[in-house]
């Protein structure tokens, strides 16, 4: 999400206009993300648009705070297909504990949310509403689809987690696909063509080191919040991969390997100047241990650990202590 857009909407409706909503600032609806979809399209967003007045200057506002501090929160969209459905559909048997009314009213709405569940909105919205306008914290609205006449969109407001991965392995594909499924923006470095190809990673930038070696990572810079997959092809290049990842101070960084083979690594890597402190913040071996074998069980265990970290870094302590104890846990 970018600042100017939301600065431009709220000067457009501090000052009576209507705003122009793009789906290139509001991803949701694109219509990649609506493929599919058969109660919105792309041109919905006008109907949003028409639908906004000075009293929504307070939820975009907050959106703003909340691209200014950091915060983990996502404006989100009602969508109205059928008013007087909407407005009639009443809990299902499973969920009657919020109650026997429906939708609010049959009008679209945007709103603010964020992970500790504080909601902006230009107008009080029902108990059933509330809880699928809080749902937008599990991603692209969870119980979207669970009433008749409304359906329900959302865009973050902070930046996807940049997960490198170095070396172009089956591994690495397979990772790279998982990755990229559950919101993550993938980049893959190797020095071979053959291997880092369109066709093997369809959905991650591309990065081909010159010289037949690693040599050349040194010219890349990862960010301290970046987490790094340390997956070269026979393992080759793992020592440069972690001293690279490491010098970067990432946020994760995890090798796949043997205990033996990385006793090997661990000693070209203090070779290379890191420290033991620096070798001792690789997760190693990376993944989740449930008894993963081929390259897709593999990918899976190490998306479900990268899941892990992102959920443990992104949200409060508070927040994820909500969480736990609804998972009994």
């Amino acid at each position: 999400m970018v600042k100017e857009t939301l600065e431009e909407i709220v000067a457009d409706l501090k000052a009576g206009r209507t705003p122009t909503l793009s789906p290139d600032d509001f991803s949701c609806f694109s219509a990649e993300a609506l493929e599919g979809n058969e109660h919105v399209s792309p041109a919905y967003l006008e109907v949003i648009a028409a639908s906004l007045s000075v009293a929504d200057v307070p939820t975009f506002e907050r959106a703003l705070r909340a691209l200014a501090e950091g915060d983990l929160a996502w404006l989100g969209f009602k969508i109205v297909y059928d008013p007087a459905e909407a407005i009639r559909n009443t809990d299902n048997e499973v969920t009657k504990k919020y109650g026997d009314t429906g939708s609010a009213d049959g009008q679209p709405l945007v709103f603010f949310c964020n992970d500790t569940k504080e909601i902006v909105s230009s107008r009080e919205p029902s108990p059933r509403d509330t809880f699928q306008m809080k749902d937008i914290t599990r991603g692209p609205s969870m119980h979207n689809e669970q009433f008749e006449g409304l359906t329900w969109l959302s865009v973050p407001l902070f930046d996807q987690v940049h997960v490198w991965l170095l070396g172009a392995s089956d591994a690495a594909s397979e990772v790279a696909a998982l990755a990229h499924h559950v919101g993550f923006a993938v980049t893959v470095v190797d020095y071979d063509t053959a291997y880092v190809s369109e066709a093997r990673f369809p959905n991650a930038e591309r990065i081909v080191l010159p010289g037949g070696n690693f040599d050349a990572l040194d010219q890349l810079e990862c960010k301290p919040e970046d987490y790094v997959c340390v997956l070269t092809r026979g393992h080759m290049f793992d020592p440069e991969g972690c001293v690279w990842a490491t010098r970067h101070h990432a946020h994760y960084v995890g090798l796949m390997g043997c205990k033996g083979k990385n006793d090997r690594v661990r000693e070209l890597v203090l070779a290379s100047g890191a420290t033991e402190e620096d070798w001792e913040r690789v997760k190693r071996p990376i993944g989740l241990k449930f008894g993963a074998k081929t390259p897709a069980e593999l990918a899976i265990a190490i998306v479900a650990e990268l899941v892990d970290v992102r959920y443990r870094q992104r949200y409060s302590e508070s927040a994820r202590a909500k969480h736990e104890q609804s998972l009994g846990r």
